[in-house]
């Protein structure tokens, strides 16, 4: 029991109002839609409990970013964004947006504090966050895991054992109980791709693991987790309309030297492991390596309703000797101007159109679950939001069955080993006053939600070296 914890009571109750700023609602306005999206297109964010709820102190990543060193700018998710207390106007300012859906993660630390026992105020508080988005005619979209455990998971051995499959079930049975009459669309894992590589390679993450066959085991065991809790939902589920997906980060690998033989296998070794080994298995159900060694589960055959697509960049690899923890590649930097300042990933649209194009085989609806751009200030994201947007609507005119975008975040929040520096969100949040802004981005989005596409004022505002990509529609003004 943390003794910092504050008191159950205590955690879940309201905070005080505060006013959504001054500006204008971000209407449609008169201007014509030249790039007009599919009716009833799901136009949000996304968000995770950690990230933004503060207080979450039973859970293993608390406990890791008291260690020092392991944050780098020091700060920790004590308060987060105090959206465990202030989500209503949180959603007030995602309705003022125009936004349709909220993709949220529900957190397995507070619901399930010890093995087996359920906590019925945490229960009864997402119950009520919930309601306070069906209230606002905004879609809930569940995450039901998002990199953090329990601590009594960890303490176990994790991920990293067998049996957190059924563990991982018995929770996902009692949360689908407990919501089904307010929720559609559950995401099983968030990125276990990422999750496997961040803590069991690279050791960045808790447990703090570098072990390349501890972490295959990881990945296995989240597959297998995933096919259980995707019939678990469909068989606690009374709802005749219920989707089941897996938020699956993806990047384009591209050889640095396409000419250069070895930078081509290596980019297509990369390709494979990162973004379809897993996916792939979720669709005809086997285990490729390093999954297994093309073991036939049944479980997890077509074990999706619909593909979550978490896309930010693209690495261009190249073949180092010297590297062969890191499969003898390397990332090449991207070239100036070409990249996010915080990250270094390289801003590189074209990208989420090839991966929607590649996903389309599978035929399955998508959603995009995350996508965005960390920076300071707000120089890049509306461009960066516009052009990624122009793809994602030129993959659909050619047939991608997508059916939503949400924009990765709703709020600047923790960002993990980043922690409070990258800002990812449309609004900004002082941390110091908890004060909420919208950013220029954040209206623009608004406008394009309510929309539901993309003008000529838009792009001749904010993004207007896209000429290329809109010329076959409209001219930008000099």
């Amino acid at each position: 029991m943390d003794t910092n914890a504050a008191p159950a009571a205590s955690r879940f109750q309201a905070a005080p109002s505060w006013p959504v700023d001054g500006q204008p609602s971000p209407g449609a306005g008169s201007a014509p839609v030249l790039f007009a999206f599919p009716p009833g297109f799901l136009w949000g964010t996304a968000t995770a409990a950690h990230q933004v709820e503060g207080q979450n102190f039973n859970a293993d990543w608390w406990l890791w970013e008291q260690q020092p060193g392991r944050i780098r700018d020091g700060s920790t998710s004590r308060l987060a964004c105090d959206h465990l207390r202030r989500y209503r106007e949180d959603f007030d300012l995602l309705a003022h947006l125009h936004q349709n859906a909220h993709r949220l993660s529900v957190e397995w630390a507070r619901i399930e504090p010890r093995p087996g026992e359920f906590d019925p105020a945490a229960l009864a508080h997402y119950r009520r966050v919930l309601e306070a988005l069906r209230e606002r005619g905004i879609e809930p979209i569940v995450t039901l895991h998002h990199f953090t455990n329990p601590r009594w998971l960890a303490e176990r051995g994790g991920w990293e054992r067998p049996e957190v499959v059924d563990l991982f079930s018995r929770y996902v049975r009692r949360v689908v109980a407990e919501y089904d009459d307010l929720v559609r669309y559950w995401v099983t894992i968030n990125e276990p791709g990422v999750y496997a590589y961040m803590s069991y390679l690279e050791g960045l993450w808790p447990p703090g693991v570098r072990s390349r066959r501890r972490a295959f085991q990881v990945a296995r065991h989240m597959a297998y987790a995933h096919a259980r809790a995707y019939h678990t939902v469909h068989d606690t589920s009374r709802r005749g309309d219920v989707r089941v997906g897996l938020a699956h980060h993806m990047r384009i690998f591209d050889p640095h030297r396409p000419r250069v033989v070895l930078d081509r296998v290596l980019a297509r070794i990369a390709d494979y492991l990162f973004n379809w080994c897993l996916l792939c298995a979720l669709i005809d159900g086997v285990f490729r390596f390093p999954l297994g060694y093309g073991q036939r589960v049944a479980l997890a055959r077509d074990s999706l309703d619909f593909i979550g697509l978490n896309y930010y960049s693209r690495d261009r690899v190249t073949f180092d000797i010297r590297r062969p923890h890191r499969l003898f590649g390397r990332d090449h930097p991207p070239t100036s101007g070409s990249h996010a300042p915080l990250s270094g990933w390289e801003i590189y649209p074209e990208g989420i159109y090839r991966l929607l194009r590649a996903l389309s085989r599978f035929n399955k609806p998508i959603l995009i679950t995350e996508n965005g751009i960390a920076e300071e200030g707000d120089d890049l994201r509306p461009a960066f939001i516009l052009s990624h947007l122009l793809y994602v609507h030129r993959a659909i005119a050619e047939g991608a069955p997508v059916i939503g975008y949400l924009h990765w975040s709703a709020l600047d929040n923790f960002e993990w080993i980043e922690g409070l520096r990258w800002r990812f969100g449309l609004i900004h949040v002082d941390f110091a006053t908890q004060e909420r802004r919208i950013k220029p981005s954040g209206y623009l989005y608004g406008q394009i939600a309510a929309a539901n596409g993309l003008t000529a004022p838009m792009i001749e505002r904010y993004a207007p070296a896209l000429g290329d990509l809109v010329k076959p529609v409209i001219k930008i003004a000099p």
